[in-house]
């Protein structure tokens, strides 16, 4: 396998970088990986991946997005620079950074894209997704398959973790115009500007589509998902309210999607550490049968 360090810019000029791991077998089959909060490219889980589905000629691009790690400096194509990081990032820009990934992969001979995310990295997955269906995105032809590891009730999680106290005085920040500084120590699971934080917890309805805990969800945006499609979440110490049993079988009964691989890892947590080479391979299972 050659391992190469990338470059590439986001569809609003913003400089990403990553690690792109091809096959000697020149292949067009390419699977982009997207982290979650406070994470990187650099993840053992997504470099066994990687090694895996080199197996059946798939190449993988893991990426750092405008999200990863905590708190970094970002620059555009014009050389500004601006605070990113998890505790600054609004989470809908992630839609520039996968279609960034998308068009560089494009550009790169690519013609059978899959995408996968792990936690937020899911939601950004699902909801760049939806919003290039509804843009009508020529560029969504590529897409062949859509993996969506751990991906959580963001909203419900957030709101269940915070008291409402902070809230209000997010809310307060927010009328006096300074959204920009850091939440309170302590009051959320790891630093976050008030912006940030207000997104999760009050202006969340452009991702709240996995509400989990709401037995009469019909799941409208993730039954928008017409490709195949791949879930999966561990059940030990994982962001959910079910069992990871009766949660893949409650989501298997609300997706109408036909061709589907919905279940749970046992003995896994959020970042199935310990358990990637079974997720790797079940991954290569699910995307060896997609034609």
């Amino acid at each position: 396998m050659n391992v190469e360090i990338v470059k590439f810019y986001a569809e609003d000029d913003v400089l990403l970088n990553g690690i792109l791991y091809q096959s000697e077998n020149n292949t067009k089959k390419l699977l982009i990986e997207v982290h979650g909060m406070t994470s990187n490219c650099l993840k053992k889980r997504e470099e066994i991946i990687a090694g895996e589905v080199e197996n059946i000629a798939i190449d993988s691009l893991s990426f750092n997005n405008r999200g990863s790690e905590i708190i970094k400096y970002m620059k555009r194509k014009d050389g500004s620079k601006f605070i990113g990081g998890t505790a600054f990032e609004d989470v809908q820009e992630g839609y520039y950074d996968i279609l960034g990934a998308i068009k560089y992969a494009i550009e790169l001979g690519y013609t059978s894209i899959y995408l996968q995310g792990h936690s937020l990295g899911s939601t950004k997955i699902v909801y760049t997704y939806n919003k290039m269906r509804k843009e009508k995105n020529p560029y969504i032809k590529y897409i062949k398959g859509i993996l969506l590891l751990s991906l959580i009730d963001i909203p419900d999680m957030m709101l269940s973790f915070t008291p409402k106290e902070y809230i209000e005085y997010g809310l307060q920040k927010e009328k006096e115009n300074n959204t920009s500084i850091l939440m309170p120590e302590g009051s959320t699971i790891h630093p976050m500007s008030v912006k940030t934080f207000l997104k999760y917890v009050k202006y969340y309805n452009q991702i709240d589509f996995a509400r989990y805990s709401k037995e009469e969800e019909e799941f409208q945006v993730l039954n928008n998902i017409s490709v195949p499609l791949f879930m999966r979440w561990g059940d030990t110490q994982e962001l959910i309210k079910r069992e990871a049993s009766e949660q893949a079988e409650f989501v298997k009964s609300k997706i109408k999607n036909k061709n589907t691989d919905i279940g749970y890892i046992e003995g896994a947590n959020h970042s199935y550490k310990g358990k990637e080479e079974i997720l790797a391979k079940q991954i290569c299972e699910f995307l060896s049968g997609i034609k």
